[in-house]
């Protein structure tokens, strides 16, 4: 059970580097390229949801499977039904996108927070992932606000939320990194 915990803590700070980096990416991209091209902010704006998906399904199949972490196998259906959800209102307007968008973090924040509560028991340091969690959900609230007012959004309102996003998964993966030191270096 120990090299299983040991293994499950390496991936764990192996996926939440992967989540950052992918985020940091994400957030270039759209900044430096989606503005010229409104194809481009179109593919970035599904490939969020889509990435979270496949990143929330990798992870639960890392961590035991769907059927031990129920939060997370909810929140592959949630994210891949905000994908579906995306696509259609890309082509009603910028204001349903973002409500879409505001939607999801709502849920998507919940449901990760659920998942890092769960996970403190075992592997602690999950603190910013508790933190990530109720902040999505916050900022999908204010996502809706934004949705319901008739200054057109674009993709820099959802670019500044995966920025902080980027920012929890690093300082996750960091704490998990000193924390496994730490222990290792008390034996």
């Amino acid at each position: 059970m120990a090299s299983d915990m040991s293994d499950r803590a390496q991936w764990l700070k192996q996926y939440y580097f992967l989540r950052a980096a992918f985020s940091v990416a994400w957030v270039a991209a759209a900044f430096a390229v989606a503005p010229s091209s409104a194809a481009i902010a179109a593919t970035l704006l599904v490939a969020y949801p889509a990435w979270d998906a496949a990143a929330n399904y990798l992870d639960a199949f890392c961590s035991g499977g769907l059927n031990q972490n129920r939060t997370q196998a909810l929140n592959v259906l949630v994210s891949l039904a905000t994908t579906i959800a995306v696509i259609l209102a890309l082509q009603v307007s910028m204001n349903w996108v973002l409500g879409i968008f505001g939607a999801w973090a709502i849920l998507a924040g919940l449901l990760q927070l659920g998942t890092a509560v769960r996970r403190w028991k075992l592997f602690g340091a999950q603190w910013a992932m508790v933190l990530s969690g109720g902040q999505s959900a916050l900022a999908g609230g204010f996502f809706i606000f934004q949705a319901t007012m008739p200054a057109i959004p674009s993709i820099a309102n959802v670019a500044g939320y995966a920025a902080v996003g980027a920012v929890y998964f690093l300082v996750s993966a960091v704490w998990l990194t000193v924390s496994t030191w730490r222990r290792g270096a008390a034996m």
